[in-house]
């Protein structure tokens, strides 16, 4: 954790706030340590269980996951509780690595996201390292077909 959570936070800055969420309480105290080094002071974090996230519903207007969805036993159930703490027309970005041993394809993710009610909107990169992005349903009705970029 924190490769991604470092960037992204200071991207937020001035006034974004980042929650990251890690089943490990010593990886939240490194990327703390990193982030006070780095001056970020907007990184809140939180031990927890991705399979049933500790934040109320609608509470996001974003999500990403880094190569960690096929680490979890239930990747279904990270799904749905993503789906219910982001806002409406909230996005969702997961990237998969085929290297990780993890690696979850993206057809296979699509049918996932699908099922929990993420419309696919766009992937970029190749099959062997690609993000992909979703949206909420209630976002994804007023767009147009999903498209490559």
């Amino acid at each position: 954790m924190g490769i991604h959570a470092i960037p992204v936070a200071a991207a937020l800055q001035p006034n974004g706030v980042l929650s990251v969420l890690d089943v490990q309480q010593e990886m939240l105290d490194d990327l703390m340590r990193r982030a006070t080094r780095r001056g970020l002071g907007n990184i809140v974090p939180r031990q927890g269980d991705a399979q049933s996230l500790p934040y109320p519903d609608g509470a996001f207007d974003a999500a990403y996951a880094v190569s960690v969805l096929g680490e979890i036993p239930r990747p279904a159930s990270v799904l749905a509780e993503l789906r219910r703490v982001l806002k409406p027309g909230g996005r969702l970005v997961i990237c998969e690595v085929f290297v990780d041993p993890d690696f979850i394809s993206l057809p296979a993710l699509q049918r996932l996201a699908r099922d929990a009610g993420f419309p696919f909107e766009r992937e970029s990169g190749t099959r062997f390292a690609y993000t992909a992005l979703f949206r909420t349903m209630a976002a994804a009705a007023n767009r147009g077909p999903a498209t490559r970029g």
